[in-house]
């Protein structure tokens, strides 16, 4: 490990912290080995480009030790129960589209119908044991994750007014594919190139896959739903792995403007990891996110024109017309998906939205395209393809 008792050593020590999370549970199965590679190779990245200052390097032990030391409960649990492994993942919905998008809210809000089983901050956090029906909502461990949530605020005031959080939120797929790590969760907190370029282009993702079935099956086995509701950007850059794992997912796509979506990103980015650097910066961040947004969409343009993602599986939402009548959007999201747009669950997103307005993607007074030090039209033309492709509009760049 990084830290002995004169501080902060020169480079992390994979070895040491899989025997810390190993000594945390009592455990020492970690099932498939795919996840050693991908954390080598982010440790060599967090070790270098980084640049994490001693707050940084106590986040990331943490966090590496309690991704591994969950990927063991959870297999020692499935080990015990082994009816866990029989349970199916029906026809899960999956919202994907790139970051500042919408993404967000709109799971926050589909989250709302009681049809939609979404997986909560405080369960994927502490899955073990699996959540249970009668104290889903009185776990104890949502106290625990709440405190863990107000952290950020904390370090960097307002953070949450740009991305919120909390124990009883949707919480991404990123947070569980990163107990394979394989997850874009990564290169979001941190600037480790290498690792991004590995992930994004190098990478199989078919095991990050398995293992986020392992994890839905481990938390509908006591709390079941009528289907998953799932959301994260990053499966854009891999709707292959995740039509192949889920080949009857529902996939839910949201669209907006390439230039604002990298002009946003960055700036959230670069508050991220401004928690574990003091050399974090929007213009750095951009630099990285610029080509990863553009790869990500020319992959959907591809995917759908190779039929990937079926035609009958998929319906599209424009971010201008989500924010101008959000309801209008989910009733046609829910048409165009076959599925009943109840009274209860408009009821209840509407009370959430009342409560949770969101940001609208992010903007105003907290950045400019400007901050990014990149060309819009370069960007705009390498995105043009994209845009025809799905008919998005530009938007002015701030």
């Amino acid at each position: 490990m990084s830290t002995g008792a004169g501080g902060p050593a020169d480079h992390f020590d994979a070895d040491a912290l899989v025997a810390a999370a190993m000594a945390a549970t009592g455990l020492d199965d970690l099932g498939e080995p795919t996840w050693r590679e991908g954390l080598d190779r982010l440790l060599d990245d967090l070790d270098g480009p980084a640049r994490l200052n001693d707050l940084g390097r106590t986040i990331v032990e943490t966090e590496v030790t309690g991704y591994l030391s969950n990927r063991m409960l959870i297999l020692d649990w499935r080990a015990r129960h082994p009816e866990v492994a029989e349970g199916a993942v029906v026809r899960p919905i999956v919202i994907v589209g790139q970051p500042r998008t919408g993404t967000t809210i709109l799971y926050d809000l589909l989250a709302q119908d009681p049809a939609n089983r979404a997986p909560l901050t405080w369960e994927v956090d502490a899955p073990v044991p699996p959540p249970e029906t009668a104290t889903y909502d009185t776990d104890p461990r949502i106290e625990q994750a709440e405190a863990i949530a107000a952290m950020p605020d904390l370090i960097i005031p307002g953070f949450t007014d740009f991305h919120p959080l909390g124990a009883r939120l949707a919480q991404e797929c990123v947070r569980m594919t990163g107990g394979d790590f394989r997850s874009m969760i990564f290169p979001t907190q941190y600037d480790v190139p290498a690792y991004d370029h590995w992930l994004l282009h190098e990478a199989d993702m078919a095991p990050a896959y398995r293992w986020h079935r392992t994890y839905l099956q481990h938390l509908q086995s006591r709390h079941a739903g009528e289907r998953w509701l799932l959301k994260s950007p990053a499966h854009l850059w891999s709707l292959g792995a995740l039509l192949h794992e889920y080949p009857d997912a529902l996939v839910v796509q949201t669209h907006r403007d390439p230039v604002r979506v990298i002009s946003s990103i960055s700036a959230l980015v670069a508050l991220l990891r401004s928690m574990a650097s003091d050399h974090a910066g929007v213009a750095r961040a951009a630099e990285q996110y610029a080509e990863d947004i553009l790869v990500g969409l020319e992959r959907s343009v591809e995917a759908r024109r190779d039929g990937t993602v079926p035609a009958d599986q998929v319906v599209d939402v424009q971010f201008a017309e989500f924010l101008a009548d959000p309801f209008a959007t989910i009733g046609a999201v829910y048409d165009s998906l076959g599925l009943p747009f109840s009274a209860e669950a408009e009821s209840a997103m509407r009370g959430f939205l009342a409560t949770h307005p969101g940001d609208g993607g992010g903007g105003g007074s907290r950045y400019t395209f400007a901050d990014t030090g990149l060309d819009a039209d370069e960007l705009r033309e390498r995105g043009r393809d994209y845009q025809e492709y799905f008919g998005v509009p530009d938007e002015p760049v701030l």
